[in-house]
């Protein structure tokens, strides 16, 4: 397989280095080891099954040898710490962006980090960063895409999906990679120009499934609803709360009325 995800790279992503196999803890925790080494910006890391995949929140990832995309790239950005958690949202927008190109069914974006089709989330990305005050050391995005599953455990089964489930469509993890990080380099250089989500906001704002939605924002052990306006250039949910007034979001998590069973 490796040999397969390099030909289809070379197009888009000739000369990154390239790290392969068939079980891994986690791609994320991986990338990181080599991040602390002197491993170049562009570098991937690709497994066919995690032991120990890991979502938002430390919530554990299913990882099965199941013909799904498990795979992080490693990142040596040259902007501010503080503008590195807009790359979860580039990355969405990117493997949305892909995934649309072989189906057919509807693709969302859930902010800001899931992938949804019908209503179930078929993709997780992960943003890991480690930083002094002022500079990036590096950046870890993680992608876990549920591309060929048949089953899921219980407790995921109204959660989780795949995209041969939900479009009845075959296709290839390694045409996806390529595609994702074709997709990939040309948002991360339009995010590098301004170093915000001008170039690509719109284009977002037109894929969010919580857009012109009732939502829940999370704070911590309280909770109120909003309706969601879109992303704003720094990637912010935009929310206007119930006494009228607009708020930005950005830490913190949303839940979509009647996705996920409301709350994830």
């Amino acid at each position: 397989m490796k040999e397969e995800i390099l030909r289809q790279l070379q197009t888009t992503w000739a000369g990154r280095n390239l790290y392969y196999f068939s079980e891994i803890d986690s791609t994320n925790t991986y990338a990181k080891q080599l991040g602390k080494q002197s491993e170049p910006h562009g570098t991937i890391v690709v497994a066919q099954s995690q032991s120990a995949g890991r979502g938002r929140l430390g919530r554990k990832w299913n990882s099965p040898n199941d013909g799904n995309i498990y795979m992080t790239i490693l990142l040596r950005p040259k902007f501010s710490p503080q503008k590195a958690s807009m790359l979860t949202l580039v990355m969405a927008y990117s493997v949305a962006m892909s995934i649309r190109e072989f189906v057919d069914t509807s693709v969302y974006i859930k902010w800001p980090n899931d992938i949804v089709m019908n209503g179930k989330k078929i993709c997780g990305i992960l943003t890991e960063m480690s930083a002094e005050v002022d500079d990036i050391n590096y950046v870890v995005i993680g992608i876990g895409v549920n591309v060929m599953s048949h089953e899921f455990p219980d407790a995921l089964q109204d959660i989780a999906s795949s995209i041969l489930i939900e479009s009845g469509q075959n296709i290839s993890e390694t045409a996806l990679i390529s595609s994702i990080m074709r997709n990939f380099e040309q948002a991360y250089q339009r995010f590098c120009e301004t170093e915000d989500m001008s170039n690509i906001y719109q284009e977002y704002n037109q894929m969010l499934i919580n857009r012109n939605r009732q939502v829940r924002i999370l704070d911590g052990e309280n909770g109120y609803e909003a309706y969601a306006m879109g992303i704003d250039k720094m990637g912010q949910l935009l929310i206007r709360k119930q006494d009228g007034s607009v708020e930005a979001v950005f830490a913190g998590e949303v839940s979509v009325r009647g996705l996920y069973g409301y709350v994830e």
